[in-house]
């Protein structure tokens, strides 16, 4: 979508906020519950995954522009500092400052939305390097 932008709130704050860049106007706003660290958007659909410090160390897949939680992905015991997304669309990479990183199989990528669906086994695997 043009000229929108997320952004997320520290510890105190813990919101995930839209933005229309051409306005400046907060289209949106949603309580996480817990500090955001680093937001990614889907290649291929409208979805957002969060991720985690205080309180909770997790990984938040939404459904954008509902914000409807779709998955909640715990593993890292400490804060998920940084996401990176696979080519394909389908994965997403985590590093936490539990020094692992984590890669979370759960978004659809286009082609592989029908092959994802069928599975809820593939929906959310997850493998971990320390």
């Amino acid at each position: 979508q043009k000229n929108l932008l997320a952004s997320g709130g520290g510890t105190a704050d813990r919101m995930i906020r839209f933005w229309n860049t051409t306005t400046g106007q907060c289209l949106n706003s949603v309580d996480t519950h817990s500090q955001v660290c680093s937001l990614q958007w889907s290649k291929h659909d409208k979805e957002l995954v969060s991720s985690h410090g205080f309180s909770h160390n997790q990984l938040i897949l939404w459904k954008y522009p509902s914000m409807v939680k779709m998955a909640e992905l715990t593993g890292h015991t400490a804060r998920v500092l940084h996401m990176a997304q696979s080519p394909d669309g389908t994965t997403i990479a985590s590093a936490g400052a539990d020094e692992t990183l984590r890669f979370w199989k759960i978004l659809s990528g286009g082609d592989h939305k029908k092959e994802l669906a069928g599975n809820n086994d593939n929906l959310m695997k997850m493998k971990a390097i320390r």
